[in-house]
């Protein structure tokens, strides 16, 4: 085997590829179909080192089908564009889109937070398209962070984008932390979403009252120890509510997991899946 091969072999192994000769200026290669483990930026890593100097003799003429369509794009947003990260399954008829809100900026928060990546990566896998990105004045977005005012802007911003790219599915937001008090606060208010996901809502020191005239489908996952929200303050806040609005609602207690589910992200895919699969049962169907 070609040391072409091999190296081509062994770095896109994640892609579901297990070989594929090396083309010449004379052969191009056959449509690859790239599996839900695939990095597309991985992909272009490796056109870019197989493109170089290193193998000018080789003139490779790439035939990708993208069954998994991850790009970056900017959102316009009211303070300038916003970094995003929009993934789609390629699933044919999904059926609701997701906008994603990380955790507070000013202590790190980003659209690669661990628990932010998780839940994308579950709604990836149910092929339930997202879109995460980052508030303003985080990593490539501009503007200045706005104490949660100027975020739900932005939140709103990343529903229109989202709107126009899936124009006839309803909407979910979803937001761990900071990003679950400011998305929930958006979510509630606007007609295009439908249901909602709270992950680590830090009920212990931010204001959900809002949530009290908010009759919408919604999960809460929350943390046996998180620190910021304990399980009971979030229960008796959503006993509290209209019965219209409670009845709506569901709590998963994560065992032994704290506000950051350290250690525990699988029992947050499971939470995840389960409860979507259950609204959406052909999310079942492969």
């Amino acid at each position: 085997m070609k040391l072409e091969t091999l190296l081509l072999s062994s770095y896109l192994a994640p892609c579901g590829i297990q070989e594929v000769a090396a083309a010449s200026a004379s052969r191009a290669w056959p449509p690859i179909q790239l599996s839900a483990g695939c990095s597309v930026s991985a992909w272009n890593t490796f056109a870019e080192y197989f493109s170089s100097s290193l193998h000018a003799s080789y003139t490779l003429q790439f035939n990708v089908t993208h069954t998994y369509a991850h790009r970056s794009v900017f959102v316009p947003g009211p303070a300038g564009r916003l970094e995003a990260l929009l993934w789609s399954s390629g699933r044919k008829n999904p059926p609701i889109a997701a906008v994603v809100c990380h955790p507070h900026p000013l202590f790190g928060g980003t659209m690669h937070n661990k628990v932010i990546y998780q839940a994308a990566r579950t709604l990836d896998q149910l092929g339930i398209p997202s879109l995460r990105f980052n508030f303003r004045g985080v990593g490539l977005s501009e503007g200045k962070h706005d104490r949660g005012i100027g975020e739900q802007e932005d939140v709103r911003a990343a529903l229109d984008f989202l709107a126009q790219e899936f124009p006839r599915l309803p909407l979910l937001v979803a937001g761990f932390s900071f990003g679950c008090w400011v998305g929930l606060r958006v979510g509630c208010g606007d007609q295009r979403v439908s249901e909602l996901i709270g992950l680590g809502a830090p009920v212990g020191d931010s204001d959900f009252s809002y949530l009290s005239a908010c009759a919408k489908p919604t999960l809460f996952i929350q943390g046996e120890n998180d620190q910021y929200g304990a399980p009971l303050k979030l229960k008796a806040l959503v006993n509290s509510f209209p019965e219209a609005t409670h009845r709506k609602m569901q709590i998963k207690v994560v065992p032994r997991a704290d506000h950051f589910f350290a250690g525990h992200l699988e029992e947050v895919d499971a939470a995840l899946a389960s409860w979507l699969t259950a609204r959406h049962k052909e999310l079942l169907d492969k």
